[in-house]
């Protein structure tokens, strides 16, 4: 009856990467496999901008937990039930988007733990435990303490209130969606902007300051990743299938190319 280990977690733990397989476009159970073995430690199943069920989701989420790398889904805010349902059926954590104010981390929080510190339903013997869970007591504390809640600071509103969005109890993690947080600067694009290092500088301190780990998306490059993961960055999103694949596919083109006689 033991709990699936959290391997985001355990990184974190000793202060290392917890480095983020992003799933937008694989469907099969060996998406778990293939992240594993390809170094990475957690999955991120994207429910925001991913076409995938939660089905689809979930049977991801399930292979996974056994394959060594921990899956975690990425629901929209208003889509609480979605999140609920993941959790339910492999999931070992969520990401939350656009979270701007500390009142709505603090429902975020509330609906992705169980009482008594949210009111997360129970929905019987979890899939964390292969089948076999600990009378529920046991099992609802350990999965409030293995689950990973992390919200995303997407705009200069978020920035602004991270100190109170991290005091939140019951959030882990908070990630900066660097791409959609340029673009509400009105910057696109610029993740190494003297306003976007600011903003990564803000939620860093506010992190620090309530002992939560600071999450780092939608940066992709070897400069700036190098900075913001000195500021303490370290629950990370690596970079997602549809990228690796048509950057190892378009590597082989071009060196096949070059065999032409």
């Amino acid at each position: 009856m033991s709990l699936a280990p959290n391997q985001a977690k355990l990184r974190i733990a000793r202060d290392e990467l917890a480095l983020g397989f992003g799933v937008n476009h694989l469907r099969t159970s060996a998406t778990g496999m293939i992240a594993a073995a390809a170094g990475y430690d957690w999955l991120f199943i994207d429910m925001e901008h991913g076409a995938m069920s939660v089905h689809e989701a979930t049977q991801m989420a399930i292979a996974a937990l056994n394959q060594g790398v921990t899956p975690i889904v990425r629901c929209c805010k208003d889509a609480i039930f979605e999140g609920t349902r993941a959790l339910d059926n492999g999931a070992m954590g969520v990401v939350v988007p656009h979270v701007d104010t500390a009142a709505e981390a603090a429902a975020v929080a509330s609906a992705y733990r169980f009482p008594p510190i949210g009111t997360r339903s129970w929905g019987g013997a979890p899939f964390a435990y292969n089948m076999k869970a600990p009378n529920v007591a046991t099992a609802q504390a350990e999965l409030n303490r293995e689950i990973m809640v992390t919200v995303m600071i997407e705009t200069p509103e978020a920035v602004r209130n991270a100190a109170a969005i991290a005091a939140v109890p019951g959030i882990d993690s908070l990630m900066i969606g660097t791409s959609d947080l340029t673009a509400s600067m009105g910057i696109a694009g610029q993740i190494g902007h003297p306003d976007v290092k600011a903003a990564y500088a803000t939620v860093a301190a506010a992190c620090k300051q309530h002992g939560k780990t600071l999450g780092m998306g939608g940066v992709y490059d070897e400069v700036y990743a190098r900075e913001y993961i000195a500021l303490g960055a370290r629950f990370l999103l690596s970079g997602n299938d549809h990228a690796f694949l048509m950057a190892g596919a378009g590597a082989r083109s071009t060196f096949l190319r070059t065999l032409q006689p």
